[in-house]
């Protein structure tokens, strides 16, 4: 099996996790949020975090924020991808939140 140009791991770079949990809303629904901190920002990125938060409905991801080296910080809305303003690691969650709030009702 090989590994995808996009997924990579760094093995050279230092992160430290700031934030780790998952939220399990209903029997087929729960929330992933993972948050590092690292030396320096990603390719495409003007802050020094990394971040994937996700949105899992009947074995299906949702909703996803991440920020891919490369690709700078984004939101995936269904099959719909559009970029997110980070601001800092409080407000990613809280618009995460929020979003799954509304997707959830």
């Amino acid at each position: 099996m090989t590994t995808l140009p996009s997924v990579v791991i760094l093995t050279n770079v230092k992160a430290e996790l700031l934030y780790r949990a998952r939220t399990y809303f209903r029997d087929d629904a729960f929330a992933e949020a993972v948050l590092w901190k690292l030396p320096a920002p990603l390719k495409g990125s003007s802050h020094s975090f990394k971040y994937r938060l996700a949105l899992v409905i009947s074995d299906e991801c949702v909703l996803r924020y991440d920020n891919e080296a490369g690709k700078g910080d984004h939101r995936h809305i269904g099959e719909r991808e559009e970029p997110y303003e980070f601001v800092d690691p409080e407000t990613l969650l809280a618009d995460f939140s929020a979003d799954v709030e509304r997707m959830l009702e």
